[in-house]
Parts: C-alpha cells; structure tokens; sequence
C-alpha cells in the first residue's frame, strides 16, 4: 500500500527500548489512520481498566495517509491517551508542522509507555530513538522549551512540549506545538505523568504516492473549493465571529450556563477589534483557510483570538473586557491549560459561592482580577486553585448539597459554548459523545442550525442524520483534514475515497469509507466500555431538564424553557438503536475486531 509506511513504533520510555510493529494493509483500509488508527492501537496497547496517569498507560501519536500530500488542511496529527479528567477515551487533534516530520520518521504512530526516570526529552528521527534527559527545562512553558530545544540542537527539529500544568499532573493539561495544541481532557497530564517534557521529531521521509497527477487534480480542486462560500466566516472574522450571532439567536452561554444571552456581549466581538485594526490573520501547516486571528498586543505580541476561549473564560464568567479575557487566554497557553476546563470549573465555582454552597467568597461573577488570579493558584495549587484544579466533575463531588445538577460537564469533560436547552440535538450529541462534551466529535448543531427542525425540541426522526454527522467527523478526524473544510467538499465518503485512492492504489470506495466510518466509532465506545462505561453517563446536567430545581435557562428567541426529558430518554433510545447497540447502549464488535486488541479485552 502506497502512501503509508506500514508500521509503528512502541517506545518503553523507562528503559529506552523500541520496538516497530508492522501494520497490514487491511487495517488502514478498515481505520484509515489519524483518530481510526490510534484508536484501534490504544485499543490493541492498553489493557482493561488501567489508571490514566500509570507507568502502563499508552500515549499515542497518530498520522494520517492524507498528512505531508500538501491537500489543504491536512497537516494534522492524533494524540490518544485514557484522560486523567474523565477516564475515558481521549481522542484528541493538532494542527502544525509536527504531523509533517512525525510522518517524515518513516513511521505512521508512534506508542509510548512506561515512564522516563528523569525528567526527560525523546528525539525521533531516521537515525533512530535517542531519550535525554533534561531536568533545566522544567518549568518552562511549551513554547519556551521548544525554543530551547531547537536553539540548542537545530531548528529542523519540531517539538511537541507541555508546561507547568503538565509537570504537575493536572487532569486538564495540554500538549502544544507552535501555539496549536491537544489535549481536551489532560493528555499533558498524561505526558508529564511520564515525565516526558516534550517529543522532538524531524524527518522528510514520505513514503510514495500511487497516482501523483489524480491527487494532484484532487488538490486543486480542495484548494479551490475551500476559498468558496462554506469557509468565508472563518476566512474573515475567524472563529470569534460566531459570538455576536450566537448572543442574537440565544445560544451563548454566560454565568455559568444559568442563561444563554447578555447584552454586554458586543465588547467581546470580532467585529469590534477588525475596526480598530488590532487582528492579524495566520494560519496552519498545509492550509489557506487562514481562520487563526490574532490579538495585537500594547508590548507588540499577539494572543490567539478563539471562540471558545472567549465564551470560558468571558461570557461563562460573566466577564466583559475583552482584554482581560485574552489576557487569561494567554495565561492558560503560557501554563498548559484547557481553557474550557478552566473556565467551566471557575464558572461552577461562582455559582457554588453565589448559592452559599462554597465558602471562597473572592469567586464572583464579573470579576476580571479574580479570573487571572484563579488561574496562577490552580497551576500553583495555591489556596482555592486546589479546589479548581480537580475539574468541575470531582469538585461537585466535593461540594455535594446537590451541586450536580448545574456542573457543566458530560463524562467529565465541561461542556463547551453552546447552550444545548437551545440546540438540543447538539445536546444529545454532547450526551452520548465518547469523549465527553465535544461539538468537534458531533457537528449536531448543524442541524439544529439547518432551520430544517425544531431546535428547541427533539424528536426522533433526525437522529439518523445526527448519527451521519457523527461519522463523517470520525472520517475526517482519521484522513485527517479540518472540519472547517467539510462545506468545501461535494460528498465526503466520495471525495475521501478518491483521495485515499489515489494515494494509496488501493480500491477505497465511499461504501466502504461508510462501513470504516461506522466502526471506528464503535472502537471509541469499546474503548470506553472497558473502562467502565454505564448508560447513566449519556446525560447532561440536571440544569438543563425541564424543571430542574437548579433553574430553567433564560431568554432565547422563543424562550428555553429546558429539555423534555421524555423526548431525550426516548431520542437517546432510538440513538442506540440506529447505532446497533444494545439498549442499554453497549456495541458488540464482531470476533474479528477483538483478536487484534489487547488481550485483556
């Protein structure tokens, strides 16, 4: 099979030993590569039931067939652990230069396990494996230890690093390289729980194409059709964009998901900073998008304006100055931190506080100093930052008193900025998502968003197109492309199959890209299902029910008046149906499947 290389490499971080394992043709034509590949190599490396942060616990690098073709959007690499968060599948994505010389190593993953003795660096290239070890490099942040890496041994080399809240283990801890990172639910913590600082990578070794001019037709046309029409929001104002447009339909997040609009959001907009000329525009490895925007700042550096990271650690807190909220931002870069996670679990915090169940009186909604402050004690472990740092899961467990029922979380993993009282087939998709409350994995909103349904309601009868959606991201995640490319295609099993044909010289079909598509998420949920998973897990908080003692959201176009549970128990039902689970919602992989795991399963 052309375009791969047909192997992977297992690296014993406690020793140094290395091991290659050759990968047969059959299981990139039933995984693909990217999330499908690492997935079914976690799968195949962990036993059951492991501890997250565990010498045993596997940390997976992922490339795709697709990576180093220069198809837009295609430098992108997998990075899989258990997460220390949730304790359950982690499959998490970062796009940069990093999945280019990974895959230039002449391998296609790479597996680490065990646990170095020191803190240490692990350098990949063609000549071989070398560990270092590399105690003066703590402390430092990701982009300071990759400045001192490539400073000190070349400036080939790309280095994937974690920060200060992956040296201290903390379950929301990122990965990073070059500001772009991975790690949604503590992959930094898995890899500082190795004492692993960062993984430095150079190679150029792509392995051959199959038909050179069809994939050269092929990234012609993607090129062209991703500066189309489906791209421009993302193009012009990038993803902060969607934040005025969210607060006027009534889907913003703010207070801690206690209501869904404010009319104070003007002063977190896009718009506000193109017209005073304070964004510069960027993009990734192998892409023309350009959707990344960047905040100029007084001293001349720049912070990444995101949506996300705007709505946690702005409208969810209640606070409004947009220079304080970037300010956060790049405090939680600068550190190794979820923005997300930080932001839901302080935001939790000021309700417990506002409701008298937390005595930390300094937590209030609106204060901006608080939020900055918060962040260097939850690294530090100082005072109430040990509280922050569990997350708002196990913090709720903490506080009790019925604290539950507005934590913002699915499995764990908090819920990111979308109210699901007013996109509630997104809500069912953040309910039953393997990797928590993840818009990425899903996409339902689109059909919340279609003006085709009832957004404020849930019925049945689009559950099927919700479960395509869910599969296409499980595609595109294992090709691995950007989802911001999805509108630009014409049918993606289509157009997928005829990348990976023309790549590879293998026959891929869009049928059988469907049938892969539909097994790779079953990988996910067998992954989950050996680490405990139960039905009671495909939930949202109790808030957003209608009739919850915990407080109705407020306003929105029609009034949000909060979920049926009826209609989501029955929808839910009907998911695991369609999905051909069990009611109880297990998937039952076929004999074939479990002889190539590990043999715990």
């Amino acid at each position: 099979m052309k375009g791969v290389h047909g192997r992977y490499l297992r690296i014993d971080l406690g020793d140094g030993s290395t091991q290659p394992v050759s990968l047969a043709p059959e299981i990139y034509r039933r995984y693909v590569g990217g999330i499908g590949l690492g997935t079914w190599l976690l799968l195949r490396e962990a036993p059951a039931a492991y501890p997250p942060l565990s010498a045993e616990a596997p940390l997976v690098f992922a490339f795709a067939p697709l990576a180093g073709t220069a198809l837009n959007t295609s430098a992108k690499a997998a990075v899989l652990s258990k997460s220390p968060l949730t304790g359950r599948l982690n499959d998490a994505m970062m796009s940069s230069g990093f999945a280019l010389s990974g895959k230039g190593t002449g391998w296609d993953a790479f597996v680490l396990t065990g646990a170095c003795r020191e803190w240490s660096v692990l350098f990949i290239d063609a000549s071989g494996v070398t560990l270092r070890e590399t105690p003066e490099l703590t402390g430092l942040s990701a982009e300071e230890a990759a400045g001192r890496l490539k400073a000190d041994w070349g400036e080939e080399w790309d280095v994937v690093a974690i920060g200060v809240a992956g040296e201290g283990q903390l379950p929301f801890a990122l990965v990073s390289h070059d500001g772009r990172h991975a790690g949604r639910g503590g992959t930094g913590a898995v890899m500082g729980a190795k004492r692993l600082k960062a993984l430095a990578v150079r190679g150029s070794d792509m392995p051959p194409v199959a038909h050179p001019q069809k994939l050269g037709v092929l990234r012609e046309t993607l090129k062209l059709s991703s500066l189309g029409a489906g791209t421009e929001k993302y193009r012009t104002t990038g993803t902060l964009g969607n934040l005025l447009v969210f607060n006027r339909i009534g889907i913003l997040p703010t207070r801690n998901f206690s209501a869904n609009r404010d009319e104070q959001a003007h002063q977190l907009s896009a718009e506000g900073l193109f017209s005073q000329n304070k964004v510069l525009r960027a993009t990734c490895a192998d892409c023309m998008i350009g959707c990344e925007k960047r905040f100029v700042n007084k001293d001349g550096s720049s912070t990444r304006l995101e949506y996300e990271n705007v709505f946690a650690l702005g409208s969810l807190l209640g606070i409004w100055e947009l220079e304080t909220v970037l300010e956060a931002s790049r405090l939680c870069d600068h550190y190794g931190l979820d923005t997300i996670t930080m932001g839901g679990t302080l935001a939790f915090a000021m309700e417990c506080v506002e409701k008298g169940l937390l005595q930390e009186p300094e937590l209030r909604f609106g204060d901006g100093g608080v939020l900055l402050d918060a962040i260097h004690r939850t690294v530090r472990g100082e005072g109430y930052g040990q509280l922050l740092a569990l997350g708002s899961r196990a913090l709720s467990r903490r506080v009790g008193q019925g604290s539950e029922a507005f934590a913002p979380h699915v499995k764990g993993l908090e819920i990111p900025g979308y109210h699901p009282a007013a996109l509630q087939t997104l809500g069912l998709g953040l309910a039953v998502g393997t990797r928590g409350a993840d818009h990425n994995k899903s996409g339902a909103y689109d059909l919340d968003l279609s003006g085709n349904v009832d957004r404020f309601q849930l019925d049945e009868q689009r559950i099927e197109a919700m479960i395509d959606l869910e599969n296409q991201a499980a595609v595109i995640d294992s090709l691995i492309l950007c989802k911001f490319v999805r509108r630009a295609l014409g049918d993606l099993y289509e157009d997928g199959a005829a990348m990976l044909a023309a790549l590879t010289g293998e026959p891929f079909t869009p049928e059988g890209l469907r049938d892969s598509a539909r097994e790779i998420h079953d990988l996910k949920k067998l992954f989950n299902q050996r680490q405990g998973w139960q039905a009671q897990e495909d939930t949202l908080p109790a808030r957003f029910f209608t009739g919850s003692e915990a407080g109705d959201p407020a306003g929105g176009d029609k009034g949000v008046a909060g979920i049926d549970a009826g209609q989501f128990y029955g929808a839910r039902a009907q998911y695991y149906a369609l999905r051909g689970w069990t009611p109880e919602g297990r998937c039952q992989p076929d004999s074939s499947v479990l002889a190539s795991l590990h043999p715990s399963a």
